[in-house]
């Protein structure tokens, strides 16, 4: 990214580290601060220095395929559509041909493809397993409108609030207020690394979450839920449905995770006062 943020003093910091140091406060319980004056920084205290940006985009950066350089402001382009190193497949993947090279190579390659002339029933076995993968996606999404399809279905936007554990070490834990979803009063929680001693040592960064059902229920309730990003929000989070069965006894699932795309989202998510999503219950009629 070429957006660029400076401390009150004026010291700069790229976005990817700027977001970086703010979820390693929020694990370690400390005021964010400027690695060059250490002053505090936060969202509100550090703005874009769009001069730099400026002059940042017109400094030559190389490109990750050729190696040559061009100024930042063209190199996505060059990289998508204009060098010849960049990697690129073949036209016929989608019968199979698993090659990926550069550019310069793929009219050599289609050439010689193998391919185009395979028999159909090695085009079968091969399209085969190609159905299986795309099988797999499109049952996901058809589950998703299956549910859609129920008779009480329930959403509402969630906001999970960061909180501190008792323990001698805190551990930074999220937990949403009581919401009113179907009728019944709910609760969701979230956990940093699933409660890993010291999750500010780690390069990976995961959220896990707990729905937690409030309300007394005299008989079980079966339910599907799945949380999705937030209306105003661009956390990138892939759709999981989970399942559970609530009781008077048993009024908690266990802790699944948050599927976030990457440790990137993730700490977007640290760094951020609040996490908002939006949740989504099935009710399970019998």
């Amino acid at each position: 990214s070429l957006h660029s943020s400076w401390c009150t003093n004026g010291h700069l910091m790229c976005a990817g580290c700027f977001i970086h140091l703010l979820a390693d406060a929020r694990l370690k319980e400390e005021q964010a601060t400027c690695p060059n004056c250490r002053c505090e920084i936060s969202k509100s205290l550090c703005c874009r220095n769009l001069a730099v940006e400026k002059a940042v985009s017109e400094l030559p950066s190389e490109c990750g395929f050729c190696m040559r350089q061009f100024p930042r402001s063209l190199l996505e382009r060059h990289q998508k559509e204009e060098c010849q190193d960049r990697v690129t497949q073949c036209r016929y993947k989608r019968i199979g041909c698993p090659w990926q090279g550069p550019y310069h190579e793929l009219t050599g390659h289609e050439a010689e493809c193998t391919h185009p002339t395979k028999t159909g029933n090695e085009l079968m076995e091969i399209l085969d397993e190609m159905d299986q993968t795309h099988k797999k996606e499109m049952q996901l999404y058809n589950s998703i409108f299956s549910l859609l399809s129920f008779e009480k279905i329930g959403y509402t936007e969630v906001q999970f609030r960061p909180y501190r554990t008792d323990d001698f070490i805190t551990r930074l834990y999220y937990e949403t207020p009581r919401f009113t979803v179907l009728n019944q009063t709910w609760v969701l929680k979230a956990r940093v690394n699933d409660s890993e001693r010291n999750p500010n040592l780690s390069c990976k960064r995961t959220l896990s979450f707990q729905l937690i059902l409030k309300s007394k229920i005299s008989s079980p309730m079966e339910c599907s839920f799945l949380l999705l990003k937030g209306p105003y929000d661009d956390v990138k989070i892939n759709p999981v449905i989970y399942h559970f069965i609530f009781t008077s006894e048993n009024n908690e699932t266990e802790y699944v995770p948050l599927p976030i795309i990457d440790s990137v989202e993730c700490n977007k998510l640290l760094a951020a006062k609040n996490i908002n999503l939006r949740l989504f219950i099935f009710q399970i009629q019998k």
